[in-house]
């Protein structure tokens, strides 16, 4: 690829960029708030503060939880139950209706008391929040899995415009020394000695953002395959029977003791109940991750029989998802704390940067090309007019 030419190198550069510009300007305007979404959804909340306990004390039963949610909701199957380990808080994730997921809502429980917190209703119901447009907005532009696979294709027209900025970077290096913004000359002169300037100085966190997000933008379709050959085919023994109702199923309480014994040293943090789409018909799926900064990244599944709670297996995930897990920190930016937050927030403000300067480097161009052109030719018109 080195043996390009330079006239082709900049074509690819350039075509890349355009087009993926305004698609990637949305993922980098919509990703600085999901930077700080824990801070941000902290200043939005509007929910009953958490009862303050001491260090220690045990957390509230998740079958009181449970059985809470069916008395408000008696009517209607319970789809989740997510156990969050940051803050003393646990989700249960109700519907109506399982061919419906605009009419999804979920109860928030203290983790400690068992009291509901707050109600989060459906989108149908409630409108979409700040936080949830920024999430859409980057992940799918409301789109759902077209407007995954599409930010997925921007992103990596993304990478390619970013390989192939380095490459012409090596022949505009050798005309000027490195850090040099030619402010005496003409404006379009300083934002291009700029916008290569900031473009090769965040050369690395671009590529591994943009690199991570295709990969998260393939998490839809990647999860649906492992669904539809690994666990398949542990269902498979139990084709044909019924899914077990709400008054059959196993105690939660015993699911979470027994996940705690299987699985020593990992975190439960998500039940899936049977039925769930994303689940089995027949078995409890529980999701763990490890306690270490590293596996603390990394879940492991487990099925475990819906009525008599037994472990029935647990599932080794494959490569691509391992793959998936590990860019998810890369991608966000949300493992390293506040310091590391602010140090992504401001690569993502220079990248922003960089793709307003491109966009405006290229109309630059092209209004200085008509304005050549057109002074052409008014001297033709002239030299015509002058030998008439």
């Amino acid at each position: 690829m080195a043996k390009l030419p330079i006239k082709t190198w900049y074509a690819i550069h350039k075509w890349t960029s355009l087009v993926c510009t305004i698609f990637l300007l949305i993922i980098c305007v919509t990703g600085l708030p999901l930077v700080f979404h824990h801070e941000i959804e902290h200043w939005l909340d509007d929910a009953k503060p958490y009862a303050q306990v001491p260090e220690g004390t045990a957390r509230a039963s998740l079958d009181g939880m449970v059985a809470t949610a069916m008395r408000m909701f008696p009517n209607e199957l319970i789809e989740y139950v997510y156990i969050d380990d940051e803050e003393p808080q646990v989700y249960l994730g109700m519907t109506p209706n399982r061919a419906d997921k605009s009419l999804n809502h979920a109860l928030r429980f203290d983790a400690h008391t068992g009291e509901v917190v707050k109600a989060v209703g459906s989108s149908a119901q409630d409108g979409h929040s700040f936080m949830d447009v920024m999430l859409r907005l980057h992940v799918d532009l409301f789109a759902d899995l077209p407007g995954e696979l599409f930010l997925g294709f921007m992103g990596l027209l993304f990478v390619v415009a970013v390989v192939s900025g380095v490459v012409l970077y090596g022949p505009f290096m050798k005309k000027i020394e490195f850090g040099t913004v030619r402010g005496d000359r003409s404006t379009r002169i300083k934002w291009l000695d700029l916008h290569n300037l900031l473009g090769v100085v965040t050369l690395v966190w671009a590529f591994v953002v943009g690199l991570t997000g295709v990969i998260n933008e393939l998490s839809t379709p990647m999860f649906r395959y492992w669904q539809s050959t690994a666990l398949q085919g542990l269902l498979e023994p139990h084709r044909g029977k019924p899914t077990p109702q709400l008054g059959q199923l196993a105690s939660l309480d015993a699911i979470a003791e027994t996940v705690s014994k299987t699985s020593p040293g990992m975190t439960l943090t998500s039940v899936t109940f049977p039925g769930n789409a994303y689940g089995s018909p027949y078995h409890f799926v529980t999701w763990s991750k490890g306690q270490t900064p590293l596996t603390s990244r990394l879940f492991s599944p487990s099925l475990l029989d819906a009525q008599t709670g037994k472990l029935a297996a647990q599932v080794e995930m494959p490569w691509y998802l391992r793959a998936l897990e590990v860019s998810r920190p890369l991608h966000f930016g949300d493992y390293g704390g506040m310091p590391l937050k602010i140090i992504w927030a401001l690569l993502d403000v220079v990248t922003i940067i960089v793709l307003g300067s491109g966009l405006y480097l290229w109309i630059a161009r092209r209004r200085s090309a008509a304005a050549r052109i057109a002074e052409l030719e008014a001297r033709h018109k002239a030299w015509a007019s002058a030998r008439a």
